[in-house]
């Protein structure tokens, strides 16, 4: 029989499950399995779904653990990965540019899918039929990318998808009244107070209810690996928005000053989704991080967002405060924010330098493998 006439199913078998099938025989748990191997749990999970390329030492340590050569388990491993390209075929090159290890590991793709399943389960973390139709959704992400100037720019456009995607999914499930303007304009000064609380879980609660009175559903999603967005902004109905931030940089005066930059995009720039919300249509993405910081609507929101943070009123007194701790912090008091918001500031003016009164602002860290964010400790 020839090659060409060699059956070639459209499936294949990792080599975690000849490991399962010998595990069970012997009825030995994944956690005893774990400790034979000397390896994580989670490394042990990677190698029974197929996940883990097997090296020469893994199977070396396999041979010595469960039995079979190192030629067995090598060579299982190498035909397992050819025929996961042969299954894939040009869906291989589109899975290398997403951020597909942080996808799984920040629960994006739940279950974690097994690697012969990681096409199909990234084209429905999508919603999209196929590869086309994704270049096609997001062919304005890849636009931006591609002309953007600057050479600090350094995000992947699959990866921002990614991104602006998982924020969609959460925002969906956040209940808002219809967008009101003029609400979520007043309910600024409020937002701002909030500033001053520490526990990330309860200021960021209560930033969603607020928001969610007014029509915009606030979302914080982590970015994952080769997306350096810091916000972004998109009316995903006529009556809904999101407002979606990263806590990229993990500090206080950068959350809150992109949150106002933000809403400034949705109370100064929505007439450019206008036409898509009157025909019931997804508006474009706004997205802090792939603008040009010199445009005018990023300049705009700029200025929107550091007078919300200084009103006018205190400006003159923010110009000519003592640099010293003492004064930032009474100042900071006296205008209800944060120290670090004020530092944020001061720094932005050129009164102080960027390494100075750092301490001062709130620093911030993801919870290991979970959504959560915390302040440091």
């Amino acid at each position: 029989m020839t090659t060409s006439d060699q059956f070639r199913p459209n499936w294949t078998s990792a080599p975690g499950d000849t490991i399962a099938d010998v595990l069970n025989e012997r009825s030995i748990s994944p956690d005893e399995f774990a400790e034979l191997m000397e390896y994580s749990i989670d490394d042990v999970r990677d190698l029974l779904l197929g996940r883990a390329t097997i090296t020469i030492s893994m199977a070396r340590r396999l041979n010595q653990v469960l039995g079979a050569s190192l030629e067995f388990w090598m060579s299982r491993d190498f035909y397992f990965r050819e025929d996961v390209k042969r299954i894939h075929g040009g869906g291989q090159e589109w899975l290398r540019e997403l951020p597909l290890a942080d996808m799984i590991r920040f629960g994006w793709l739940n279950p974690r899918p097994h690697p012969t399943e990681e096409l199909s389960s990234c084209l429905q973390f999508f919603k999209v039929a196929d590869i086309p139709e994704w270049h096609l959704t997001y062919r304005g992400i890849h636009e931006m990318a591609v002309f953007r100037t600057s050479p600090s720019f350094d995000s992947r456009p699959a990866s921002v998808a990614a991104w602006l995607r998982q924020g969609e999914i959460q925002a969906y499930d956040i209940e808002c009244a219809p967008w009101d303007p003029v609400k979520f304009r007043e309910s600024l000064p409020a937002l701002r107070k909030f500033t001053r609380q520490k526990d990330p879980a309860r200021f960021i609660s209560q930033l969603q209810t607020v928001c969610s009175e007014c029509g915009v559903a606030v979302v914080v999603v982590r970015s994952p690996n080769g997306c350096r967005a810091s916000g972004a902004t998109r009316f995903i109905s006529p009556n809904k928005a999101i407002l979606q931030l990263s806590f990229r940089y993990l500090t206080d005066d950068h959350f809150w000053f992109t949150f106002f930059h933000e809403a400034a995009h949705l109370l100064l720039h929505s007439e450019t989704n206008l036409l898509s919300r009157v025909l019931g249509e997804s508006g474009e993405w706004i997205i802090e991080g792939l603008e040009q910081r010199e445009s005018p609507k990023e300049q705009e929101a700029d200025k929107f967002a550091a007078r919300t943070l200084i009103p006018p009123e205190f400006e003159q007194q923010l110009m000519t405060l003592s640099t010293d701790t003492r004064s930032i912090i009474r100042f900071a008091r006296r205008i209800g924010v944060s120290p670090g918001i004020v530092v944020g500031q001061l720094q932005h003016r050129n009164r102080i330098g960027y390494s100075q009164f750092n301490r001062l602002k709130r620093r911030f860290e993801w919870d290991n493998y979970g959504p959560s964010i915390r302040e440091r400790v």
